[in-house]
């Protein structure tokens, strides 16, 4: 395997005299330390690599390896190799080093210890947990009476009599109301004590981010399509249902009373916005950019009448919260926020501009100066970052090597995951049923009868003109879509996402005018998964990449042209088991490749295997799709002024025909 060798400078001393004479003396002695990075390898040498040529455990290796290797591997083949290595070590040495056969034998036991202790979710696998059984034959046999023995079967008891799914992660069901008990107050928008309210939903957040597995975020783990293969990211897809349920909550309690006066659905659009400024001071990340979310989809930003109601400072407020999201500089307002605050005690940064926060932290500091809290982040970044790691650098690099230097960048921003996790241990809120049932009674809307209601409240032009965009064949369901309008970042996750623009979801069973409409009309925000949704939102308000690896508008197409394209791919399939879900992978598209190239890539990004001419590629427009032809340089086929979504189908017989035809009239 490919070994890197870096020449770093180790420093050994450092004196210095500090004398006032002309005699002072100030030296530095150092040595040059020669240190190994692994690059590149087979599966099999990389499990070798857990052990150094000296048989020692190396500690940042094994972390890296045990954080990532998900993405090229699975738990049960890495076992079955570290354990055969353990065998092969058993054997008497060619060169009769028999001590150096033992140490490395010593090594791979603590690397077990490591894997178990860091990582059992690995080895939870129901209803047989076949790799910890097989772990438990392998010390039967080789290491009978010994503490790694005792630590498998003790953990293969506790597993069996737990519950095979953990409550707080499996999806809430449609119409899910805790039971009310006797003497629970009743909560009601705007009359709420926003403070608790925030804490509340802290309480929420909290549960779920220190139950997320970091490496369940890896792009290649996530993302993946097999429905089998879901829980392998189940926390992340609990922490996007969470997400979305307080942006659809947000939205509904604005609009779920077209009769109320302007003045009162301000005051609810206000009571939000306090809310919002409560999980700031409690650097609750992901809630506010949920609240954010909601008060910037199409169905609630376009209320005008209402807006102007709200007191100018408030509007203020609610514009300085939203800049933190802002995609500008690759999300560096939020990045800095988590870089400065993640493991501080309290909130206190504030931009220069941001007079509003700073009078809201100026009163804080002197009521919750003996208070510490932690920081729950929003995830969207982190799973853009891990994204478009996944996307830009290649899994295997010469010879079918396993690129390890791409798990390293992916393990840095899992590193700051795991940091963040352990902040998070500073919150203690205790839990209110009262505030829990209210939650669960608020009617979620999906996007087509959010907007409706929208028009309903505050007609735009006319009534007929909000029932056209309305339309767009949306199926209900109460988890979805992306965000719309204003200037604030939103993260749409269209599975391997890549961000994105106006349209941004496809629905197999539409009509490309269909999609059109659906496209244009209004959407609910979220932090969308693989849900049961196929929708899309307003306009860009997503989270995006740098400006020279994203799609182009129409205003820059005409300008210039980046170097290459990301392409978002999802394969339209009549699989049952599929139906109603949208997966997209990102795919890079040089100006070089022509489309079987480019059908071969996303066929390896979606887990395809077959023959590439066996399969059309087609671009999604607002009014119609655009079949690409075969020989067709696709950089130069592709219609940038629309975001670059495509659709990979198998061909059927009628299309070999005419493909067939055609050419031959060429």
């Amino acid at each position: 395997y490919s070994i890197f060798s870096r020449f770093i400078p180790w420093l050994i001393e450092i004196g210095c005299s500090f004398q006032d004479s002309d005699d002072e003396i100030s030296h530095l002695e150092w040595e040059t330390v020669r240190v190994r990075f692994v690059k590149a390898g087979t599966l099999k040498k990389l499990v070798e690599a857990l052990s150094t040529d000296d048989g020692e455990l190396e500690t940042t290796y094994i972390n890296v390896f045990l954080a990532t290797y998900r993405s090229f591997s699975t738990p049960r083949e890495v076992l079955k190799l570290l354990l055969q290595r353990y065998e092969e070590l058993s054997d008497a040495p060619p060169n009769g080093k028999i001590d150096q056969h033992e140490q490395h034998r010593k090594t791979l036991i603590s690397a077990l210890h490591v894997w178990l202790d860091s990582y059992p979710e690995d080895f939870k696998d129901p209803p047989n947990h076949a790799a910890l059984t097989h772990l438990l034959h392998f010390c039967e046999e080789f290491l009978p009476a010994t503490e790694l023995h005792a630590k498998v079967q003790h953990r293969l008891e506790r597993y069996s009599r737990e519950a095979q799914v953990d409550p707080l992660l499996a999806p809430p069901p449609a119409f899910a109301l805790r039971t009310a008990a006797a003497g629970w107050r009743l909560y009601k928008l705007p009359e709420v004590p926003v403070r608790h309210f925030a804490e509340q939903l802290t309480r929420m957040d909290v549960d779920l981010f220190k139950k997320l597995v970091p490496h369940q975020c890896l792009g290649a783990v996530w993302s993946r399509r097999d429905k089998s293969r879901s829980h392998e990211a189940a926390t992340v897809l609990a922490t996007v249902n969470q997400f979305n349920a307080v942006s659809f909550r947000v939205i509904s309690s604005i609009l779920v009373e077209p009769g109320l006066r302007v003045a009162d659905r301000a005051q609810i659009i206000a009571c939000w916005i306090d809310i919002a400024q409560e999980l700031r001071l409690i650097k609750n990340f992901s809630s506010l950019k949920a609240i954010i979310s909601g008060l910037q989809s199409n169905p609630i930003y376009r209320l005008q009448r209402n807006w102007q109601a709200i007191p100018k400072e408030k509007i203020e407020l609610f514009e300085e919260l939203a800049k933190i999201f802002s995609e500008d500089n690759n999300q560096w307002t939020q990045r800095e926020l988590l870089m400065r605050e993640g493991t501080a005690k309290y909130a206190d940064t504030v931009g220069e501009n941001d007079k509003q926060l700073q009078k809201i932290f100026q009163k804080q500091n002197h009521h919750t100066a003996n208070i510490s809290f932690g920081t729950i982040p929003y995830l969207g970044t982190f799973l853009t970052d891990l994204t478009m790691i996944d996307t830009a650098i290649p899994d295997v690099i010469a010879d079918g090597l396993i690129n390890f230097d791409k798990r390293r960048k992916e393990f840095e921003v899992l590193a700051q995951i795991k940091l963040l996790q352990g902040a998070a241990n500073a919150y203690h809120f205790n839990g209110d049923p009262a505030f829990d049932r209210w939650f669960d009674s608020i009617l979620v809307l999906d996007d087509r009868d959010a907007y409706q209601l929208s028009c309903q409240i505050e007609p735009s032009g006319s009534n007929a003109k909000c029932k056209k965009k309305a339309s767009g064949g949306h199926q209900k369901n109460d988890s979805i879509a992306s965000t719309s309008s204003s200037n604030s970042s939103q993260f749409y996750c269209d599975v391997d996402s890549m961000p994105s623009s106006p349209h941004n979801s496809i629905d197999r069973k539409l009509s490309p005018s269909q999609m059109s409409n659906s496209s244009s009309s209004s959407s609910l925000p979220s932090l969308d998964v693989s849900l049961n949704s196929s929708h899309s939102g307003g306009a860009s308000n997503k989270l995006q990449v740098p400006c020279n690896t994203g799609t182009l508008s129409p205003s820059h197409s005409q300008k210039s042209s980046p170097d290459f394209y990301i392409i978002k791919v999802t394969y339209e399939t009549d699989s049952v088991e599929t139906d109603g879900i949208v997966l997209y992978k990102s795919i890079m598209l040089s100006n070089n490749e022509r489309t079987p190239q480019v059908i071969r890539n996303a066929m390896y990004k979606l887990g395809l295997e077959g023959n590439p001419d066996q399969y059309t590629l087609a671009q999604v427009l607002p009014d119609k799709e655009m079949v690409l032809p075969s020989i067709a340089n696709v950089y130069y086929a592709v219609n940038p002024s629309y975001n670059l979504n495509f659709i990979l189908r198998p061909k059927r017989s009628e299309d070999s025909d005419v493909a067939g035809k055609s050419s031959k009239g060429k």
